[in-house]
């Protein structure tokens, strides 16, 4: 069963900078597409970004230019690089991780951006 646990969340000020990592286990890592989703209170969870098992990277048109996804095969780790983070990026960021037909969820990390 496909484990992934998040971390790195937290309450910034706008502006500032935030790096979430998301570690996965019990899967060969390198052949999956890792995506971070985020869901803020009464709005339905969106994908923010994802990257492919080859590195190829796509991002929602609200974060691009500011947020950055990444991976690291050797660690079994896909981080979201968060800069010039603004109040509407606050939710709750989730990742996923897909091969094939089925995917799997982390239990989510909480960011707050707030002054």
């Amino acid at each position: 069963q496909v484990q992934l646990v998040e971390s790195g969340g937290g309450l910034v000020q706008p502006g500032e900078s935030l790096k979430l990592s998301c570690v996965a286990s019990k899967i060969i890592f390198s052949l999956y597409t890792m995506s971070w989703y985020r869901q803020a209170p009464g709005k339905e969870r969106e994908l923010v970004a994802t990257i492919s098992s080859g590195g190829r990277t796509n991002s929602t048109e609200s974060v691009k230019g500011r947020f950055t996804i990444s991976r690291d095969n050797a660690k079994n780790t896909v981080y979201l690089q968060m800069n010039s983070l603004k109040p509407d990026d606050s939710a709750v960021y989730y990742c996923h991780a897909r091969f094939g037909g089925s995917g799997s969820w982390g239990q989510g990390t909480q960011v707050t951006v707030s002054s």
